[in-house]
């Protein structure tokens, strides 16, 4: 009865543990060609209320910068770097200086120049670091695969 008890508590701890992470951001992904060798890669985040994401262009000694690592592929070459909107940017007292950052809704956009006819999937992986007025959460990693239709 005690391995069955003890089994129990962990098992509750596990699914209460879980319960409390918390994912402010979600990531959703796009691709437009724009004529028949190149096209546009979107990346758009979507961020809860109260929370923020950072601008690329963070400079050192601050939060982590929000970065895009594409894989090489032959079938596509990067045109250019990533592409933001402009930022909000503000004094951030937790860094103390100036930080660029954005909420609710951002997109970023790569162009890629396509090779040849047959099928291209963009893929890569993205960090970034979300914070609110009162907290920010460990930098999150995540991998994409974007098909160019």
């Amino acid at each position: 009865m005690k391995k069955f008890l003890l089994a129990s508590l962990v098992l509750l701890a596990t699914v209460s543990a879980k319960a409390q992470i918390i994912n402010p951001v979600h990531w959703s992904y796009a691709a437009k060609k724009t004529s028949p060798t190149e096209a546009v890669v979107l990346l758009k985040a979507t961020v809860d209320k109260g929370w923020h994401i950072y601008s690329q262009t963070v400079k050192d000694g601050g939060p982590i910068k929000t970065s895009f690592t594409f894989d090489p592929s032959p079938t596509y070459t990067l045109v250019g770097k990533t592409q933001e909107p402009k930022p909000i940017t503000k004094m951030e007292k937790t860094f103390d200086m100036e930080v660029s950052y954005f909420e609710n809704t951002v997109v970023f956009q790569q162009k890629v120049k396509l090779k040849g006819n047959g099928p291209v999937t963009v893929k890569g992986k993205l960090e970034y670091m979300s914070c609110n007025d009162q907290k920010c959460l460990p930098p999150d990693e995540v991998a994409f695969s974007i098909p160019v239709k």
